[in-house]
């Protein structure tokens, strides 16, 4: 029997190197360990969660098209083939190949082994289609915890984790209000506040108190907490190409 999930919601091909992760984590690391904001000892786990990421992914070298890609040629975007291409893709390879992948109709249309899921977090509805793109799709890639905060922020409830957790989002996402959970248009931002993200990985923390001492400006680079002060506080870590859709956002400009 098919699992489904309360999830309702031209290609672009990156690289991430070591050398494009480095400068974030020691950034993060940087404001956490040898800043002036001391942490108190509720932030322990979530400075846990710091090291063990950090070890992970600046030990690799990988790309978001690393992942299985037969399908992403396909011309038909409702396809199981063209779905678990973009959604598998949106986490590095060795998360990505071996992940469950849900469908546009919330089924599992590929049964993986390691405990991961992917699939699109575009809250619009499945277009008859399919996406155009992957980066339209919006694709997310979340281990169990993962995929209890992704339904609990698309069902509106207050996350209930056991641990922190961490989302890839390798083909970043169409735009939202970094300050309010659900506003799809940016004409109802608030202004200055709109972000089109590229490729990212975001860390959603047991406790989102631990992430007040951390910045909410998106322009500098460095990672920033989206959704500060609320429920759904996590912590957005940029990656190469993250400027790519609103380059006038990057620190560059």
């Amino acid at each position: 029997m098919a699992q489904r999930y309360p999830i309702g919601r031209g290609n672009r091909e990156i690289e991430i190197k070591k050398a494009d992760l480095l400068p974030s984590f020691a950034i993060l690391a940087g404001e956490y360990f040898l800043g002036k904001n001391h942490m108190s000892t509720k932030g322990l786990s979530f400075r846990k969660s710091l090291v063990l990421i950090c070890a992970a992914v600046c030990g690799a070298s990988t790309g978001a098209n690393a992942a299985d890609q037969t399908g992403i040629n396909h011309p038909d975007h409702t396809s199981a083939e063209w779905q678990i291409a973009a959604y598998g893709s949106a986490a590095p390879a060795y998360i990505g190949k071996f992940a469950t992948v849900i469908g546009g109709s919330g089924e599992v249309i590929r049964k993986g082994s390691n405990g991961w899921t992917c699939l699109s977090l575009n809250p619009r509805p499945f277009p008859e289609n399919g996406w155009k793109d992957a980066h339209d799709a919006m694709p997310g890639c979340g281990d169990e915890e993962g995929m209890k905060w992704m339904q609990a922020a698309l069902a509106g409830t207050k996350p209930d984790i056991l641990r922190d957790t961490f989302i890839w989002m390798l083909h970043g996402d169409v735009g939202e209000d970094n300050t309010k959970m659900g506003v799809l248009d940016k004409a109802d931002s608030t202004p200055g506040e709109w972000i089109e993200s590229g490729a990212h990985l975001m860390l959603m923390p047991k406790d989102p108190a631990s992430l007040e001492a951390l910045s909410d400006d998106f322009t500098t680079g460095a990672p920033y907490v989206m959704m500060p002060g609320s429920d759904y506080a996590h912590l957005m870590i940029p990656l190469v190409g993250y400027y790519d859709y609103q380059p006038e956002s990057s620190p560059a400009n």
